[in-house]
């Protein structure tokens, strides 16, 4: 098996750390979508306490307590959420760095084989058949 070059290898774990960039980016959608949710039933309760509906009034300690329970959850969804957009922060970081170091990579290979182009062209023009009739003994 062909030895792989360092850009090869550097193009591979940028597409393992963008997958984990989408995976962090997925976790703070899905923490996103969960608080919109908790917020509209905190909403919906806080109309109901609010409500002069003598069916609500009876159900007002249970209100109460719902809403407490609501505001805890979305406290601890706030909580998530800023960690999940401190990791996709951190996430997009590292495919950033791993990115331009490929292409650092990419582009010393380029270098580098332009430069050995130039070495063989050299090599070949000072190769001349005269050259080689004073090598021979």
């Amino acid at each position: 098996m062909a030895e792989k070059t360092r850009s090869e290898k550097l193009k591979r774990l940028v597409a393992v750390q963008r997958h984990l960039e989408q995976m962090a980016e997925y976790d703070l959608a899905e923490t996103s979508r969960q608080r919109a949710e908790v917020n509209q039933s905190i909403d919906n309760v806080v109309m109901a306490l609010g409500s002069m509906d003598p069916v609500h009034r009876a159900f007002s300690q249970s209100y109460a307590d719902r809403f407490e329970r609501l505001s805890t959850k979305d406290k601890q969804l706030t909580g998530m959420q800023q960690l999940h957009e401190m990791r996709l922060q951190r996430e997009r970081a590292k495919g950033d760095r791993l990115e331009e170091g490929m292409k650092e990579a990419l582009e010393a290979e380029r270098r580098e084989a332009d430069d050995n182009a130039v070495y063989d062209v050299i090599d070949q023009k000072f190769a001349t058949p005269a050259s080689s009739k004073l090598q021979k003994p």
